[in-house]
């Protein structure tokens, strides 16, 4: 079964661009390509805290996350070679539109004084790259049972060529982005 968010990408975003862009193939207009969810845990916390990383990035994606291992040890940093150190997800079709529309209708909202999230966070590819500093902003997160607060990054990876394409496409499937000054 199609998400409701990718109907509304075919029905309505899609010829929205078309006419706004002047595209003369459909194959031009933009479209997302995958969701990563990155969410790295300090190397010194205690062994417990990249399980308790995946059980929370698990419940928010509904996919077992891949854990990440460093490559070399870096003294500075407590740091040795083969110690994990992150855990990262990428959601792909229908799981990706599902993950895209609870983050904007249900999690996002829930930030203390919200006011939309920067537009200028574009990489000059067409990606856009988002931090959330708490994981309790989703509601599938229970809060009797987090031991640690813990930041993620999220990065929308789209086939657009320019960031101005990028940002047409989010702010149509319904991208809460803050007013540009």
């Amino acid at each position: 079964m199609q998400s409701r968010l990718y109907k509304q990408y075919i029905e309505r975003v899609r010829p929205a661009l078309q006419e706004k862009r002047k595209y003369t193939n459909v194959h031009q207009i933009p479209c997302l390509e995958k969701i990563v969810i990155n969410m790295g845990v300090s190397a010194s916390l205690e062994k417990g805290a990249i399980d308790d990383a995946v059980k929370d990035l698990t419940m928010i994606t509904g996919r077992k996350p891949v854990i990440a291992l460093s490559r070399k040890s870096i003294a500075n940093f407590k740091l040795r070679e083969g110690q994990p150190i992150a855990c990262h997800v990428t959601l792909r079709r229908d799981v990706m539109y599902e993950f895209f529309d609870r983050l904007v209708a249900a999690a996002l909202p829930r930030i203390r004084d919200f006011r939309g999230i920067s537009p200028r966070a574009f990489d000059g590819r067409g990606n856009y790259s988002l931090g959330v500093a708490d994981q309790t902003i989703f509601p599938e997160i229970e809060l009797e049972k987090i031991k640690r607060q813990q930041g993620m990054d999220i990065t929308f990876v789209t086939s657009a060529e320019k960031d101005d394409e990028a940002f047409d496409l989010l702010k149509a499937m319904g991208m809460p982005f803050a007013e540009k000054k």
